[in-house]
């Protein structure tokens, strides 16, 4: 008789046990997006000073290397464009050569003005540090003396489709 009432225990429980394995799901609907990222930003502290020349030719050219960037896009056919905030002086001129993004196309060194031109052109979703920009600085003669003065080179990069 004992065995009898532990087999009628045991199906007792039997449906509580099977009620506690049901599951419960609940749905959740999640909208996304990702917006264009175009992102460019420089590092360094670049001074171009030409102090000598051959006699007979025009000011040495003198050069600033050391200075960096650094680019994002997530955009096909991005580029860069750079452009300085003021004229530069009769007879001097201020170029730069960015170094190209994986992918990109450097335009090679470009004289600089107050319009932007284009400097890296055919970039396209890549994240990359460290590139490299060089700056140069020419003079003629009839430039004369120009004392110490800045220019603010700006960067832009604009974003493909």
């Amino acid at each position: 008789m004992s065995r009898t009432k532990k087999f009628l225990v045991s199906f007792a429980l039997l449906p509580l046990a099977a009620s506690a394995l049901l599951a419960q799901t609940a749905s959740h609907v999640l909208t996304f997006q990702v917006s264009a990222i175009n992102q460019v930003s420089v590092s360094g502290t670049p001074s171009l000073t030409i102090n000598a020349a051959v006699a007979g030719s025009a000011p040495t050219t003198v050069t600033a290397t050391g200075s960096t960037y650094s680019v994002t896009t997530n955009q096909t056919g991005a580029k860069i464009t750079a452009a300085i905030d003021a004229t530069m002086p009769t007879g001097v001129t201020l170029s730069t050569t960015l170094t190209a993004p994986a992918g990109g196309t450097s335009a090679g060194i470009k004289s600089l003005s107050a319009t932007a031109t284009d400097v890296v052109t055919g970039i396209t979703k890549l994240n990359q540090a460290g590139l490299a920009i060089t700056y140069q600085l020419d003079a003629t003669a009839a430039a004369g003396v120009v004392s110490s003065a800045t220019r603010t080179v700006t960067y832009t990069i604009t974003g493909g489709v």
